[in-house]
């Protein structure tokens, strides 16, 4: 088997965000437990994304805001979203991680994880928020659709906040199937069920929110009754994924209890969807996360998952876990009723 692929530049810890609880040490620590690992892991420093990639998701003049706040020495997008002397250039090559990743992907079949910051889920049009500044996921989605020329991109965001961002960038369009797990009513608020998408794009949106202390048992259901019939039905070419390890148990902005169990078996049952169905991927991008070392760690199942091996995962299903994802399957059941 090829070596699994790690997207990383250094410009990502001079992303400096000081005390805040997405700072630079997540990287660092990352980087040492990932070199320990033993896994048979292929570095690659990523290039800068052309602002015109990036403009594909986000307002041309949004763009030039955040270059010259950063120029200028930095600032807030919002009281809770940096922009640093280099947070421009990060930015840049973490969205230029997703285009080189995606490439390559679709060209030699292999998988990868994109260790970057600052992560991109809540990056919205004309606006950062929640730690982001470019939705480096929705960057690379745009990419293969207008510029690779895919007909059909599956995007999984398994952090415990709703990748708003995500979502919007894709909402009336059918060739992307967004399909998140998150908490309910946490932050940003959005991803209820009955977000579905709009126009041409209705269906194509699948929110599964879950209760505080949802867990395994949830993720599992959530999979096998929900994302993996209608993703067969989809036919996807391409898999990416948001992921976000604040749903652990014991995240300090969380409320959800995955284990690190959790991770490795979603990373492996998506290997095997791709397998399935002849898609590429999955491409995994860092989102949320935010005790280092029990992030880092989850970061090591997922790539042991992303290589095939699937832990034994057979979790208990808790009633409120099982009421949630029945209320998700209820409201799109009707626009993928053939998949089930």
């Amino acid at each position: 088997m090829d070596p699994l692929v790690i997207y990383y530049h250094p410009l990502f810890i001079q992303h400096e965000t000081g005390d805040h609880v997405e700072n630079k040490v997540r990287l660092i620590v990352a980087n040492q437990v990932l070199a320990e690992s033993g896994l048979d892991l292929e570095w690659i420093e990523p290039e800068a994304s052309p602002v015109e990639a990036i403009a594909r998701v986000h307002d041309p003049a949004y763009i030039e805001s955040v270059r010259k706040l950063a120029a200028e020495g930095g600032g807030r997008l919002d009281w809770d979203t940096t922009v640093s002397p280099r947070s421009y250039d990060a930015a840049v090559y973490a969205a230029g991680a997703g285009l080189m990743a995606v490439e390559r992907v679709l060209s030699s079949g292999s998988n990868a994880f994109l260790l970057v910051r600052p992560p991109g889920h809540h990056a919205c049009h004309s606006r950062g928020m929640g730690f982001c500044i470019f939705n480096n996921i929705a960057v690379a989605a745009a990419y293969a659709l207008e510029e690779l020329g895919l007909e059909r991109v599956l995007i999984v965001d398994w952090d415990v906040h709703h990748g708003n961002g995500t979502q919007a960038a894709f909402y009336g369009d059918p060739r992307v199937l967004f399909f998140s797990t998150h908490m309910a009513g946490h932050f940003p608020g959005t991803g209820m069920t009955r977000e579905i998408g709009r126009g041409d794009g209705t269906g194509f949106t699948i929110n599964v929110p879950l209760q505080a202390g949802g867990g395994d048992g949830a993720v599992r259901l959530a999979f096998d009754s929900l994302l993996l019939p209608v993703a067969r039905s989809f036919e996807p070419q391409l898999v990416l994924v948001s992921a976000g390890y604040d749903p652990q148990r014991g995240d300090p902005l969380g409320g959800l209890c995955f284990s690190q169990d959790a991770f490795q078996w979603m990373a492996a049952s998506l290997v095997c969807l791709c397998q399935e169905l002849g898609a590429a991927g999955p491409v995994c991008f860092l989102e949320g996360g935010y005790v280092p070392q029990m992030m880092s760690a989850s970061i090591v199942a997922t790539l042991r998952g992303l290589m095939g091996e699937s832990p034994s995962f057979e979790p208990a299903v808790l009633p409120d876990e099982r009421a949630d994802v029945r209320e998700a399957l209820e409201e799109i059941k009707p626009y993928w009723g053939s998949a089930f």
